[in-house]
């Protein structure tokens, strides 16, 4: 990062960012603008997807022709990810594409920045959310905790296994789904009750903001790595409940993540851990 630039500035234009493709997507839908194709034959995209990337990416290397960029739609090449000898930008321009097309709320933009492979700010936009549907902003900068449309915000706080309330998600692809449904199985006996948003980094904002106590689920770095650190700056604990390889960042890893209040962490971690035959 440029010495002449904070942190807290990095973040304040992450979130300009986010703000303005929240705009974007919001007036695609809301004017019937709406068009999808699929990638892979399988993951639903949208041209507002594009549009939101591309408006986004541009901004960034406008300002930051030096640094990297890790983006869902229009440079998702994860080996970006492995190299972290200079910033890295973390992009997804719509989570949750499935519940844009289909009119549900849960969507969000998501920008994270990276140095040396650990995040130092993220920002998750829900244009959809909120009072009136006017918008629920989460962002982060690394040591100065997270907040919610300005306001702080801190984890539940829940302590009771059985009383948790938790999320997870499902691939596009159905070919390898005995493994989630053997960890679906064993959380569901164990906890509270299950809610599936279709946003990771909605589900992770709303651990760090207690309106959920634990999230697991295996995501891209695009997915999560904005919500993580914001969760981990609300005082939960993020980590992984299967082993993170030697030469990738844990913060850019996505197998096996797991996010909760503190006091669940090892009880969740041993449930999943013993599900999946670790």
């Amino acid at each position: 990062m440029s010495d002449s630039i904070s942190l807290y500035e990095i973040t304040d234009f992450a979130q300009a960012l986010a703000l303005e493709a929240g705009e974007l997507i919001r007036h695609e839908r809301d004017h019937n603008t709406l068009r999808t194709d699929y990638k892979q034959q399988t993951e639903l995209v949208t041209h507002a997807d594009i549009m939101a990337d591309e408006f986004i990416t541009g901004a960034i290397r406008k300002r930051f022709p030096e640094h990297r960029i890790l983006s869902e739609e229009t440079m998702p090449d994860l080996t970006q990810a492995e190299h972290i000898d200079t910033p890295l930008w973390v992009i997804d321009p719509i989570d949750g594409t499935v519940n844009y097309a289909y009119g549900h709320p849960q969507v969000a933009v998501s920008i994270a920045y990276a140095e040396r492979g650990q995040v130092q700010a993220g920002v998750v936009h829900a244009p959809f959310a909120g009072q009136n549907g006017k918008g629920e902003t989460f962002r982060a900068t690394r040591g100065d905790g997270a907040t919610l449309n300005g306001q702080a915000i801190r984890h539940s706080n829940a302590s009771e296994l059985r009383q948790a309330l938790f999320a997870t998600g499902f691939p596009y692809t159905k070919d390898a789904l005995e493994p989630l449904l053997k960890r679906l199985d064993a959380m569901i006996h164990q906890c509270r009750d299950l809610r599936r948003i279709g946003s990771a980094a909605l589900d992770i904002c709303w651990v760090a903001c207690g309106r959920l106590d634990v999230y697991y689920e295996n995501v891209s770095p695009w997915d999560f790595a904005a919500a993580r650190l914001i969760a981990i700056e609300a005082g939960a604990h993020a980590g992984h409940f299967g082993e993170v390889p030697e030469n990738r960042p844990a913060d850019l890893w996505g197998k096996d993540i797991l996010i909760s209040a503190p006091k669940l962490w090892q009880p969740v971690r041993d449930v999943l851990r013993e599900a999946s035959g670790y």
